[in-house]
């Protein structure tokens, strides 16, 4: 099987290295030529990629506006199996079924990463503790959803996680995107200056980030901004709750709202995936 990455910065980097771990050999694309140039030489890609109809397989490791727009403008082979990493997976299969395709198209997000971005951060055990969600419906070709399922063994990741791509846009929105929000409004408080020595693990799992291309996620938040939206005006709720229990000196009302969070997060930890969420543990 011959496979390339287009998009080669940390997720596909790694995405590269871990192929190249199990055994296959990998060509790549970027935009730019540095990251490519750094890619050929540290050996985390067999090769360029000049010609995409020489593929069997291509993870499109892009944003997602460049994402929808490489899909769009390569000439695939015949039968090929396009996979997309992007942090959203609605708004990209509309895109791809809106018209007809020569290949089949399987939706992927590994839920893994780092507050670093760019290939040299890459790393090929990025995703060995990792999820790696697959999306599909009664579109998904049979076929090339297992060949994604034995590709993703073989790379490391620890569980497979299967849903829609309406189910993985609404738990992301909480999972993913509302912990980059409220790390993001978190550091934006005056008090961040001067800090040194007053830190510990709450701030650092706090912070650690908020420091993620701007650009890159507001592009992600705005294509989920009504599932985003309900969990930013949840949690306005909860701190507003809290805030007035603080401001009246409600001891009683302050203790059972944290109370409520607790109870929430021992329950959230041993609920069973939730109807439409298949979990496949593969170690």
């Amino acid at each position: 099987m011959k496979i390339c990455v287009a998009g080669l910065g940390l997720i596909g980097g790694s995405l590269c290295m871990a192929l190249k771990r199990a055994g296959y050999g990998v060509d790549g694309w970027n935009r730019s030529d540095k990251a490519l140039a750094y890619a050929i030489e540290n050996k985390i890609v067999d090769g360029k990629a000049d010609d995409f109809k020489n593929y069997d397989l291509v993870f499109v490791a892009l944003p997602v506006e460049a994402t929808l727009k490489f899909i769009d403008d390569t000439p695939f082979k015949d039968g090929a199996i396009v996979c997309d990493i992007c942090g959203v997976k609605k708004s990209v299969a509309d895109a791809v079924y809106a018209k007809g395709r020569n290949f089949s198209y399987v939706g992927c997000h590994p839920m893994a990463g780092k507050e670093v971005s760019g290939i040299e951060n890459a790393c090929a055990d990025l995703f060995d503790r990792a999820s790696m969600v697959i999306t599909h419906d009664s579109r998904t070709d049979k076929k090339a959803l297992d060949t994604v399922r034995k590709i993703t063994k073989d790379m490391g990741f620890a569980r497979i996680v299967e849903c829609s791509a309406e189910v993985h846009d609404k738990k992301i929105a909480y999972t993913s995107q509302l912990a980059h929000i409220v790390a993001n409004a978190y550091v934006k408080d005056k008090e961040i200056e001067g800090c040194i020595g007053f830190t510990g693990g709450s701030f650092q799992d706090m912070t650690r980030i908020a420091g993620v291309d701007e650009n890159i996620w507001a592009s992600l938040y705005l294509e989920n901004s009504e599932n985003l939206s309900e969990k930013i005006e949840n949690i306005i709720t909860s701190l507003q709750t809290v805030k007035c229990a603080i401001d009246d000196r409600d001891r009683q009302k302050l203790a059972e709202v944290l109370r409520e969070g607790r109870l929430s997060f021992e329950s959230g930890k041993t609920t069973l995936p939730p109807e439409g969420v298949t979990v496949i543990k593969l170690k």
